[in-house]
């Protein structure tokens, strides 16, 4: 088996044994971003240089001890809206290209703790807007899989890089989805946790009461601790949650014996693919077969969660970026009359397409006359859909669901029509609207060679049940490795 092939955990077994070196375990992956990047291009910025001297210091660390964490030495991504002290961070804008931050998300420096090697950012949709990793300022990213197709989005570049072999585990963010589909999309593991169990202090913001960081993995072990890593209270974060117990990896039993897993109905009717119907509904039989009791159930106003997700994340999203102006950091117009004129030629220049729709659409709902009809509207009917929630969860420990309504979609068919991309969100946003964990892993490939993943979802802070659910499903079979991670070896 090539290096890169290993899972996470198992190169840090080696590492910890003195089989393997971080510098070895580096070069590998450097190699495969040479490789790769000409087809895929998952990564914004590659960090050689920083990424082999931090190798050499991780390996010092772990010789003389003080590096001990389960993923010490292991090369990872981190998605480009996570600031990263010195190394550019540019939200895959043209607004933020030049951007070095002063200081380091608490994600990122908890990976750093323990002993990670960071290879650079990935690659994303412009400030986390999008579903196919198809409105970066820096190129379009390809599945791996099919490089035909979108490795979805918004976390497309952070699922492509794991997928190819080019690093064992990148962070994500998750807004709507955006760590969840894209997993699917490549056949990789991502978890989004309970809202405020990660810190969000370094994630620049997309929509600040939406907005998750968390891991992706080739496998739910891998994911897991990650997720143990990167999960702490932080006194920087407002919105962070001081939990009792950050122990996910006790949930990995390897069975489903007295799970109550629910499938709503309302997941399975038209505008689900076939396969991936076919694909869930295999995962529920999986999990029957480990004593796990599965049925279908009403989950109400699913159809009203698109529009509610929509309006608040774009309310958020104009207050948010607001602050890109040309002023304090990023680009600023080369000509300008005055500064009014300013703030108009940097914004119009520096954003894209896709991030003015979303501005001018959220300005909209909050604006004077609308703001009760749209935004409040929105938020009642958000506090709608967590009751619902809350009412199945009384009922259920686990939902099961499709992460998408297909398999990646082919390159440019999602941007010639923007509202078919956000109803390929469908599966995905009532979990941030609910602040709820969920997760995806990879099920079965279609008839295309394409992969479909299969979701999970718990109760706030019982990330326990739905991991047990995962690891149980994913034990019961083996999904084949991507075919240019296996190219790459």
């Amino acid at each position: 088996m090539g290096l890169t092939n290993l899972t996470a955990l198992q190169l840090a077994e080696k590492i910890k044994a003195g089989e393997v070196g971080v510098r070895e375990a580096t070069e590998a992956c450097l190699d495969n971003i040479k490789k790769c990047e000409p087809e895929i291009n998952a990564f914004v910025t590659v960090d050689e240089e920083g990424a082999l001297k931090r190798a050499d210091e991780v390996q010092k660390g772990i010789k003389d001890g003080t590096i001990t964490g389960p993923l010490a030495g292991v090369p990872c991504g981190i998605k480009d809206n996570m600031c990263t002290e010195g190394l550019r961070t540019t939200c895959s804008s043209a607004i933020l290209e030049n951007f070095k931050p002063a200081y380091t998300a608490t994600a990122v420096a908890a990976l750093e703790s323990a002993g990670a090697v960071i290879l650079g950012k990935t690659n994303m949709d412009e400030f986390a807007m999008g579903s196919t990793t198809e409105t970066s300022h820096y190129g379009v990213t390809k599945n791996p899989w099919n490089t035909e197709r979108v490795p979805g989005g918004s976390s497309g570049g952070s699922c492509a890089a794991v997928a190819a072999g080019e690093a064992f585990y990148t962070l994500g963010s998750d807004t709507g989805g955006s760590i969840r589909q894209p997993a699917a999309f490549c056949g990789v593991t991502g978890i989004k946790p309970t809202y405020g169990t990660v810190s969000r202090y370094g994630l620049i913001a997309y929509g600040s009461s939406l907005d998750q960081i968390g891991p992706v993995g080739k496998n739910v072990a891998d994911c897991v601790s990650i997720l143990e890593t990167i999960s702490a209270y932080d006194p920087k974060d407002s919105t962070s949650v001081k939990r009792d117990n950050y122990d996910f990896k006790k949930a990995m039993t390897g069975d489903a014996k007295g799970l109550r897993v629910g499938i709503p109905k309302d997941y399975l009717t038209e505008g689900l693919d076939a396969e991936v119907k076919a694909e869930i509904l295999r995962a529920a039989d999986v999990l029957k077969a480990q004593g796990a009791t599965v049925e279908e159930f009403d989950l109400s106003l699913v159809e009203y969660a698109i529009p509610a997700y929509y309006v608040i994340a774009c309310a958020e999203a104009s207050s948010n970026l607001a602050r890109f102006d040309g002023v304090k950091y990023g680009y600023r117009t080369g000509e300008y009359t005055d500064l009014h004129n300013m703030y108009k030629k940097t914004r119009s220049e520096g954003f894209g397409a896709e991030v003015k729709r979303r501005i001018m659409l959220g300005s909209f709902v909050l604006s004077s006359g609308y703001y009760d009809a749209y935004y409040l509207k929105a938020l009642r009917t958000k506090a709608l859909i967590k009751k619902a929630f809350d009412a199945a969860f009384e009922k259920y420990d686990v939902i099961l669901s499709p992460a998408a309504p297909t398999t990646a979609m082919k390159l440019g068919e999602s941007l010639a029509d923007p509202i078919k991309m956000y109803l390929g969100d469908i599966y995905t946003i009532a979990v941030n609207l609910c602040g709820l964990p969920g997760m995806t892993v990879p099920g079965s490939l279609d008839s295309q060679g394409l992969p479909i993943g299969v979701q999970f979802i718990s109760d706030c802070f019982r990330e326990e049940n739905m991991i047990r659910a995962a690891f149980a499903f994913e034990g019961a079979g083996e999904f084949p490795a991507c075919p240019m991670g296996k190219e790459a070896e």
